[in-house]
């Protein structure tokens, strides 16, 4: 079998078979297939699209190609949550804690944030002694004692995906469906987990800019998930402006702490009660209302608060400082963002507000930047707020001198006022599922 022929096939708009597709990720694992004869099939993809068998293939080779978690003594109680990331996006502290104390069992793998995006191993390393790598063993054991673990992503793990993710980033690959799809379904099948919730954002601050494509994408991947025979729901979520008040690693640690005492940003709470909800719905076989009251429940009793402090001592985080938020160092320099003139908030670039938080130090523009846990934003105002002049919109935090100006000139270009409130629409739009 040659590349060649599979690249002409797919040009032609062909659809490939089992073998060819097979074929086609362990020659390319193993460095058989060149990165320009690769880079030409992906881009074949672009223009030519995958059906879903072939994008569900694709899927299976990626979960196949190295590594996989076995979760089987969970049964069905193993549930993981995927989000296609975005700004202030601390769901996970929030959400895993409450499924856990619940009966769920989350095993979790998590990544690193990268240019505007928020990583949640970044957040939980801010936590001082936290372990973020942990054996297999204490991997499993940790999520038996437990009910969650939250590890970065392991060095073999969907090596396919790992090779085709490098070189779609620098080729204008990245944005095919069904190479999101088979990339991010095909990690998550290889973690292990029976159930899996996902969080597809739309809007300033996502990837995908429209509800219908975010649509698009997400039953596209609920689809592949049932028929690779997982339980899959999918949340469409507006990412049009920061979630929740807090952009920044210590600083969303803090919020989340704040939520799960029930004081959460409006926002926030709801996409975590939303996800939480699929999530014991799931792996409990419950409706929706009962899992949500239950979810509710987990809040109100203080038992998702407990455990996150148990969690956080199970990795050896210092759960003191969940305890006390306050113990979390904080920045040298503390510079307001002042609105210009009176009106109402009727957009925000989220995007740009990412980026400004990384300009602080919170974010890295390569791999290898160092990150300031303590950098960051608080956001005072948001979509939909009314506002005078000189009232501060947010709290820019950072360690380096001389930043601070430039960059709330950045935030405020990135804030438009009008003078009249903005229609508002709702942050989680609908749920996708069987």
């Amino acid at each position: 079998m040659r590349f060649y022929d599979l690249i002409t096939k797919k040009k032609h708009g062909e659809e490939l078979t089992e073998e060819e597709i097979f074929f086609l990720g362990r020659s390319y694992v193993s460095g058989e297939i060149p990165d320009y004869q690769m880079s030409a099939f992906l881009m074949a993809v672009c223009w030519q699209g995958m059906t879903d068998r072939e994008a569900s293939l694709l899927t299976a080779a990626i979960a196949e190609s190295g590594d996989t978690v076995d979760l089987s003594m969970f049964g069905d109680r193993s549930v993981d949550k995927h989000s296609t990331g975005g700004v202030g996006d601390k769901t996970t502290m929030i959400v895993t804690p409450i499924v856990a104390s619940l009966g769920g069992c989350v095993a979790k793998m998590s990544g690193r944030g990268l240019g505007h995006t928020g990583g949640t191993i970044d957040k939980l390393e801010s936590i001082p002694g936290f372990r973020t790598s942990l054996s297999r063993e204490e991997f499993i054991s940790t999520v038996e004692r437990v009910g969650v673990a939250v590890i970065g992503q392991s060095g073999n793990l969907a090596p396919l995906d790992k090779k085709l993710y490098a070189l779609r980033d620098v080729t204008a690959t990245v944005d095919s469906v069904p190479l999101i799809t088979s990339s991010v379904m095909g990690k998550k099948l290889a973690a292990g987990s029976h159930s899996i919730v996902l969080d597809v954002k739309y809007g300033s601050g996502s990837f995908m800019k429209s509800p219908e494509d975010a649509s698009e994408l997400a039953e596209k991947m609920v689809a592949i998930g049932y028929d690779r025979g997982r339980q899959v729901s999918a949340l469409i979520t507006s990412m049009d402006t920061p979630l929740g008040h807090a952009v920044g690693n210590n600083l969303e640690v803090k919020e989340a702490i704040k939520t799960l005492k029930g004081e959460g940003a409006a926002d926030l709470t709801e996409v975590c009660l939303c996800l939480a909800t699929e999530m014991i719905a799931l792996s409990m076989k419950l409706d929706r209302a009962t899992a949500r009251k239950m979810c509710k429940g987990a809040i109100s009793d203080g038992s998702a608060l407990r455990k996150l402090e148990e969690w956080i001592a199970a990795q050896g985080g210092d759960a003191e400082y969940i305890r006390n938020p306050k113990l979390f160092p904080v920045t040298k320099h503390a510079y307001e963002v002042r609105a210009s003139r009176d009106g109402y908030i009727c957009s925000m670039n989220t995007e740009e507000i990412g980026i400004c938080a990384s300009m602080l130090g919170a974010g890295r523009v390569s791999k290898d930047d160092v990150i300031d846990h303590a950098a960051g934003i608080i956001i005072h105002r948001k979509v939909g707020d009314k506002v005078s002049a000189g009232e501060v919109l947010a709290t820019l935090y950072t360690n380096r001198d001389g930043a601070s100006e430039e960059i709330a000139e950045r935030y405020l270009r990135a804030v438009t006022l009008s003078e009249t409130a903005p229609e508002l629409c709702p942050v989680v739009l609908k749920v996708i599922s069987r």
